[in-house]
């Protein structure tokens, strides 16, 4: 089977930008859990509450995910992982619009790194209002496919954070918080709320702090410090994983352009998990 046959294939998703999740992930952050009113603007990275994969019951693998094929295509690897991202941000979206996502494997590829196996999959969503062409969010989404870990794999050398935060916010993971925010983006992967299966099976020592979340706190730091800064781009990348057995933190520095803003999350040690750069004006 040649993966690459996938690149090329689409999916078109509807949906609705309701208040109740974005009011449901405003509790989770600690925040009033205030339905907004319609035109209210939706903080970026919130659209993931929105277009939500829903594989039957039937459709689910033992890890939790939905099984190999459909639209992604049907890689044999175990082990699935979201790398990173990057976003262009043309329109404000907002509360009670009705929007479109049009999703396109972009590429498929294969490479043998450090402990096997991988297969890069990236994926280019395309969000506009129903009813108007004008693309308001495009998003390029990188996953990556791994072997099962083996007992002599050895973790990679961890890479220290960068120093001279301008900005800085500790957070303080456990189990409600992802399993709050998997139940809000109905993501079954059981290393985020099943810590026997994560420990026993995929060898990690906690329940793994989903990327996309970590990538939403980046930016929530962002908005929280620069409350009038107009988002323009955004791209992050996950370098080391996080767990609920410890707490992490989350920074930020402006750059002397006063547009590039670099930001990191590191670990209780000082290691770098993700970094990440935003583009404002």
């Amino acid at each position: 089977m040649n993966l690459r046959d996938w690149v090329g294939h689409c999916e078109t998703v509807c949906d609705v930008v309701t208040a109740t999740p974005y009011a449901a992930l405003s509790a989770t952050f600690d925040r009033p859990a205030q339905r907004p009113d319609d035109g209210t603007p939706l903080p970026e990275l919130w659209h993931w509450l929105y277009f939500l994969p829903m594989p039957r019951r039937s459709e689910i693998g033992s890890d939790g995910h939905a099984n190999k094929g459909g639209f992604l295509p049907p890689v044999s690897l175990p082990r699935r992982m979201w790398a990173g991202s990057q976003f262009s941000f043309h329109q404000t979206l907002c509360v009670g619009e009705r929007l479109q996502r049009t999703s396109t494997i972009a590429d498929v590829t294969e490479k043998t790194g450090r402990t096997g196996m991988l297969v890069f999959v990236k994926v280019r969503h395309d969000i506009h209002r129903q009813g108007q062409s004008d693309i308001a969010l495009t998003e390029f989404h990188d996953i990556v496919y791994r072997e099962a870990v083996k007992p002599d794999d050895m973790p990679p050398v961890p890479q220290a954070a960068p120093r001279g935060a301008t900005w800085e916010k500790h957070w303080v993971p456990d189990d409600v918080l992802l399993f709050r925010y998997s139940a809000l983006t109905f993501n079954g992967h059981r290393i985020h709320y099943d810590r026997k299966y994560v420990t026993e099976v995929e060898g990690y020592p906690g329940l793994v702090v989903h990327g996309p979340l970590v990538a939403t706190l980046l930016l929530d730091l962002l908005r929280h410090q620069m409350p009038e800064a107009v988002l323009l781009s955004y791209e992050f990348r996950a370098v080391r994983p996080l767990f609920d057995v410890h707490p992490f933190d989350v920074c930020g520095a402006p750059q002397p352009d006063g547009k590039t803003i670099r930001l990191w999350a590191k670990d209780h040690e000082g290691f770098l998990a993700m970094q990440a750069t935003a583009v404002v004006r």
